[in-house]
């Protein structure tokens, strides 16, 4: 394109047209696509999947199915099989493999090969259309059509209302008109599903056994009970458990329905914001077992004996039994940052304590202060007031006068221990001791 371009340029002298230059860079851009673009697949649990085609962590019930290895004759199907085809499919009864949606489309299994739709657009479409058929559920056979090269079975009534099309006529005269075929009412809709079995570019001369093992991953058309039918859709730990009469964390209300049948009580109650329903099983002196459900989910399961400390689990295990990988269906949030309320309990040996409350702002500190600690928390000596001399001797007499220190030639010599006279008496007051020890005379 750049010599075309060049080319183009040096021989007429003239820069090339607009249109060309607009076709040369559309093309650049075409080219450089694939070198750049990538495909990103989300699953449902919000997973990105880089590279295309790559299987993610999707429920076990929606993954791809295990294909079948069914011989086939070299054969084409003629009018006697034909129809004894239909009569042996017509009303033909069996057990859903895997949840069945609601919708005209519905699914389409290619003989011997892989399921259409699978994955996450299985998923979608049972979320969008509706479940007409769970794991374990009766499926009847209602319709059968063969075409030349697939065969469409109609279940449980199908997914079509009748007379779809005649419901659009009415017939009358001016403005009275009257439907062919009145509106289904509530509760009238279709609830039923579709399947179509494909082949490649005909339909075989098969038999009605045939039929039914290529569509054996979706359709068990075995003799079974109820509890057999729901069982062998589930992974063995938890068919085996279920059997056992053992409820695990993670189980659906039919799990436990199954396992151990309706409860002898039922409480609801509330734990802060969450509602829950109890179911109680057993009866003292035996054993007690407390199911504890929320929503569809089984979150708390509290086993009491008489004489024993009660044992609880709470721990899901179910979850990655329907993985395809074994991861869990809600994967664990990675920035989840957790709030503890009240009082923080701090570990003294790993952790520092808790600084002490300031006024000071995050990040602010004062003024360096000369010849004094400034540190926060650091305790100071204590320092009492000076004592100021009394302007009242007698205003404490209580107090002990302070002891002169020796060899002090200021202070007075002590007074005599006999009392003073009171006052307003005539009597003289004694005379003081003379320094050679004579009594004084009197005059």
């Amino acid at each position: 394109m750049r010599r075309l371009i060049s080319r183009t340029t040096s021989a007429d002298s003239r820069p090339a047209p607009f249109w060309l230059s607009l076709f040369a860079c559309a093309s650049t851009v075409l080219l450089a696509i694939p070198a750049f673009g990538q495909a990103i697949t989300i699953d449902s649990s919000g997973r990105a999947v880089g590279a295309p085609g790559q299987a993610g962590t999707i429920d076990r019930r929606y993954a791809q199915i295990q294909p079948t290895n069914i011989p086939l004759p070299n054969n084409d199907l003629d009018a006697k099989t034909r129809l004894e085809l239909i009569r042996f499919l017509q009303s033909d009864q069996g057990f859903a493999m895997r949840p069945f949606p609601k919708g005209h489309k519905g699914l389409t299994l290619v003989a011997n090969g892989k399921l259409e739709p699978a994955g996450d657009p299985y998923l979608s479409m049972v979320t969008s259309n509706g479940m007409s058929a769970k794991p374990g559920d009766r499926l009847v056979i209602t319709d059968v059509k063969i075409d030349r090269s697939k065969m469409v079975f109609d279940l449980n009534g199908g997914p079509d209302p009748r007379h779809r099309f005649l419901r659009h006529i009415q017939i009358g005269a001016g403005p009275e008109l009257s439907p062919v075929t009145p509106d289904a009412g509530d509760g009238q809709e279709p609830t039923g599903a579709r399947l179509t079995l494909a082949f490649k570019d005909r339909i075989p001369e098969l038999t009605g056994k045939q039929v039914e093992a290529l569509l054996a991953p979706l359709i068990s058309f075995e003799v079974k009970t109820p509890i057999q039918a729901f069982t062998d859709t589930l992974p063995p730990v938890l068919k085996q458990a279920i059997l056992d009469h053992h409820v695990l964390v993670g189980m659906s209300t039919d799990m436990v329905l199954f396992a151990k049948g309706q409860p002898e009580r039922k409480v609801r109650e509330m734990e802060g914001q969450m509602p829950f329903e109890e179911w109680i099983y057993g009866n003292p002196p035996s054993d007690i077992e407390f199911v504890r459900i929320n929503g569809n989910r089984v979150i708390r399961v509290e086993i009491a004996a008489v004489g024993k400390p009660p044992v609880i689990f709470t721990q899901d295990v179910v979850d990655g039994m329907m993985r395809t990988d074994g991861t869990p269906l809600t994967a664990e949030p990675s920035n989840t940052h957790t709030i503890q309320l009240g009082d923080v309990q701090r570990n003294p040996d790993t952790q520092a304590p808790a600084a002490p409350p300031s006024l000071r702002k995050p990040g602010e500190t004062i003024p360096a202060q000369d010849g004094k600690d400034t540190r926060v928390g650091v305790m100071k000596p204590v320092q009492f007031p000076k004592e100021s001399p009394d302007d009242e001797p007698n205003a404490r007499p209580d107090r002990q006068p302070a002891a002169a220190p020796a060899g002090d030639s200021t202070q007075s010599p002590p007074s005599s221990t006999q009392p003073a006279p009171p006052a307003g008496s005539s009597q003289p007051a004694p005379a003081a001791p003379s320094p050679s020890g004579t009594p004084p005379q009197q005059q």
